[in-house]
């Protein structure tokens, strides 16, 4: 990955604000986009500003880091930062990344920020060399290398291999995202 992750911390406390900005700064893959106080301070940074992932606290005044998260439409990805556990459940309802419960260990704040770094790699770059897709009504294993082409039709695809033609119900696009980029750039031709 040669872009850095983009981080805003938002939190009410001074101390906790301090502590994450440390810990972010140890990580090289981690980049500081900006520290806010509240979700108002927040809300005001993003639109001036890109960023990928926040460290949110729920606990603020005025408006807390839940509601903040289910008011605004477009959010980066997000990581509750709080001293109570009670909002876990909540906050994976909200789809977020993790949920850190103060106070906040190195080693744990380490554990999230892998899980980011791994969140944000490219789709296809890991070390896959399969996919497995539904076809008459059974999982079918399909090697990347064996693809010849693909084939849009209406709301299926074709994936002609040398041996086989497999039909299965995907769009072109979501077959697309789902091919390493190394091969959906090289062999693999599709066609719509």
């Amino acid at each position: 990955m040669n872009k850095k992750i983009r981080c805003v911390i938002t939190d009410d406390e001074p101390m906790a604000r301090k502590g994450l900005q440390g810990y972010v700064e140890k990580i090289e893959f981690l980049e500081l986009a900006g520290v806010c106080e509240d979700a108002i301070q927040l809300n005001s940074l993003l639109k001036q500003q890109s960023a990928d992932l926040l460290f949110l606290d729920i606990e603020m005044p005025y408006v807390t880091g839940i509601d903040f998260l289910q008011r605004a439409t477009q959010h980066p990805k997000v990581v509750f930062t709080t001293a109570y556990e009670q909002y876990a459940l909540k906050g994976y309802e909200l789809d977020i990344l993790d949920y850190l419960l103060k106070p906040i260990s190195f080693e744990r704040f380490l554990q999230t920020a892998n899980k980011a770094f791994d969140y944000f790699q490219p789709k296809g770059s890991g070390k896959d060399t399969y996919l497995f897709i539904k076809t008459d009504s059974k999982l079918e294993k399909v090697n990347f290398d064996d693809i010849m082409f693909v084939e849009a039709m209406e709301n299926y695809v074709a994936i002609y291999t040398g041996e086989k033609k497999l039909i299965t119900h995907s769009t072109l696009k979501l077959m697309q995202e789902n091919l390493p980029v190394a091969a959906s750039s090289s062999h693999i031709s599709l066609i719509s």
